[in-house]
């Protein structure tokens, strides 16, 4: 006998469709947004705290106007390496030479300048000829030959600081002449007057908190449109003004310091250039696809050869920079240079956000991990504290980041 079955009267009801099941799925979203932008805004968060922590500490030094300066021209190369290595990571690799590569670089320069008496450019020039060749060795080794950049760039840590011994015949070289010079100790002043203070400084600042509302607004504008959780706009235009007011702040200290420093222009192109790159660009998606996923981006298309390729000449191109950047600051060419500044711009990257399994990570992220050694580097050494306590401070906030990294992975992997 076959059963006949009538169609029930009954209207399931929606499970959205309660108050309470509404308010229950506006909690969840608020609560994933907390825990999505958790990483990125516990970075602001440290940041702040430890500058205000250093502030006191130091009885106000470090947010000196000198001393801010200072900042930024003793740190702005390992921020500039910061931003390749970030990239690196994203992309699943690691590069161990970059010091050395800072050195070699700055050693070419120094010899065809100060010994052959070439002029300045060319010797700048040369640098970052030299970085771009390094930089397509480890490539080719990595991309074609299959060989993992953890060796690679081991092997080239030691090949490129014998060179360096050998390029500058084991002395130091100085100095250079004073256009050389201006790389990383020009200033730009003057330029719109002010009595008592840089105007031209305080007008690059207002452009820089204009350029991120705008930006801001137009990512938030996007996030909507595709339906992503948001922060309330109160609560944006809260960020914007605190953000505004800080780097407004920053512009004022500098403005009655020196002026704009000339490698902070460098810098902030760089940043603004590879953000850029990173976010709106195919070989970013690319980068970020092939350390999320290598395989399903081998799939899907991608040249993972050329993009890993292309990785490591860019990480080369930005070591170039940096050793330009320090042997003017230096202002000379020593064959230790560089010295233990892989392992500050691999922290940079970690403690801004970088995954270590790849993948994850930004350029911004990675400045505010440069930002965070640098003040703490520079607040304890304000105080007086010995080079061992500071590299064992370093070491601690290093594998905090990272065990947070792994906290948050397995977090994520139990809730789902």
């Amino acid at each position: 006998m076959t059963s006949i079955k009538t169609p029930s009267t009954e209207r399931p009801t929606p499970p959205d469709s309660t108050p309470t099941a509404a308010l229950h799925s506006g909690t969840n979203d608020l609560r994933a947004l907390v825990l999505n932008n958790l990483r990125q805004s516990g970075i602001y968060v440290a940041l702040v705290v430890i500058v205000a922590l250093f502030a006191v500490l130091t009885d106000g030094v470090l947010l000196s106007p000198g001393n801010i300066t200072n900042i930024v021209l003793q740190y702005s190369y390992i921020l500039v390496l910061a931003i390749g290595m970030v990239i690196l990571i994203i992309g699943g690799h690691i590069d161990l030479s970059v010091g050395s590569v800072v050195a070699l670089t700055g050693a070419v320069s120094a010899v065809l300048v100060i010994q052959q008496g070439h002029p300045w450019w060319i010797g700048v020039v040369a640098a970052l000829v030299v970085g771009v060749a390094v930089g397509a060795w480890h490539g080719f080794w990595v991309a074609y030959a299959g060989i993992p950049a953890f060796i690679v760039t081991l092997a080239g840590m030691l090949l490129f600081r014998g060179l360096t011994l050998r390029v500058l015949d084991n002395i130091s070289l100085s100095p250079f002449p004073s256009e050389y010079q201006q790389v990383a100790a020009g200033f730009l002043n003057g330029l719109l007057g002010g009595e008592g203070f840089d105007a031209f400084t305080l007008l690059i600042g207002a452009i820089a908190v204009a350029g991120y509302a705008v930006s801001g607004f137009r990512t938030r504008v996007a996030r909507i449109r595709y339906q992503q959780p948001v922060e309330s706009f109160p609560l944006f235009v809260a960020r914007v003004v605190l953000v505004g007011a800080v780097l407004m702040y920053f512009a004022w200290q500098l403005a009655h310091a020196r002026g704009l420093p000339i490698v902070l222009i460098i810098l902030a192109v760089l940043v603004l250039v590879y953000g850029l790159l990173t976010r709106r660009t195919v070989f970013g998606r690319q980068v970020y696809a092939i350390g999320g996923n290598l395989s399903a981006a081998a799939l899907s298309g991608v040249k993972v050869r050329t993009v890993n390729f292309w990785m490591f000449v860019n990480m080369g191109f930005l070591a170039a920079v940096a050793g330009v950047i320090y042997s003017s600051r230096s202002n000379g060419a020593q064959p230790a240079a560089g010295n233990m500044f892989e392992l500050d711009a691999i922290a940079a990257a970690f403690i801004g956000g970088a995954a270590v399994t790849g993948g994850v990570g930004t350029v911004v992220g990675a400045m505010v991990g440069g930002l965070i050694m640098a003040v703490m580097s520079n607040g304890m050494q304000l105080m007086g504290i010995d080079q061992s306590t500071q590299s064992v401070v370093k070491g601690l906030v290093l594998l905090v980041a990272v065990a947070f990294d792994v906290y948050n992975k397995r977090r994520a992997g139990t809730s789902r």
